[in-house]
């Protein structure tokens, strides 16, 4: 059996990330003062899989213009895991970050 190695990401967005309509939508509960963030999950390092978004590789909109950097306290000890690990890990991290107040995208 293959050895896992999927991972879940969290990138730190840019507070002008607040200004799409889209984003704002997406989170009605955010709180003033908390991160903005994009919540991923890749078989790649996720530090590759931030290089391929700011450089616009099958990548999120708000990440390749938004994106500052990784936020590894935020995923580093769930990572690595098996695919549907990492799938189900992607949801459950965006929406405990959302309940945090974080303004959240996910993948």
């Amino acid at each position: 059996m293959a050895r896992p190695h999927h991972h879940v990401y969290v990138v730190e967005l840019d507070d002008r990330v607040w200004n799409s309509a889209r984003f704002r939508r997406a989170n009605p509960g955010w709180r003033l003062g908390m991160p903005f963030v994009y919540v991923g999950m890749t078989g790649l390092d996720p530090d590759l899989r931030f290089d391929k978004h700011k450089a616009g590789i099958q990548a999120n909109r708000f990440v390749q213009l938004y994106g500052l950097r990784l936020l590894p306290a935020l995923y580093e000890r769930y990572n690595p895991m098996p695919y549907k690990d990492a799938q189900a890990m992607e949801v459950e991290l965006g929406i405990h970050l959302r309940a945090c107040g974080y303004g959240v995208w996910q993948g």
